[in-house]
């Protein structure tokens, strides 16, 4: 394994990890604010990887998801 995929993968991992502890202390938001937050989260990673980890890409991502997941939680 490369040096480059071994720490983007670490990246993402702590990336992971950081969006999960974030979620967990959610706990006292709405469920709309939740979504939105998971939408984010989601949608950074997705950005992240589907742009080889462009900051532009991983923004982009973080704001269309959490759009969507803001868009998700209406009724």
């Amino acid at each position: 394994m490369s040096t480059a995929h071994s720490v983007s993968g670490r990246a993402l991992t702590a990336l992971s990890l950081a969006v999960l502890m974030g979620l967990v202390g959610c706990a006292g938001i709405s469920p709309r604010q939740q979504n939105t937050a998971a939408g984010a989260g989601i949608g950074a990673i997705s950005g992240s990887i589907l742009t080889g980890g462009s900051t532009i890409g991983t923004l982009g991502g973080a704001a269309i998801g959490g759009i969507i997941g803001n868009e998700a939680a209406k009724k």
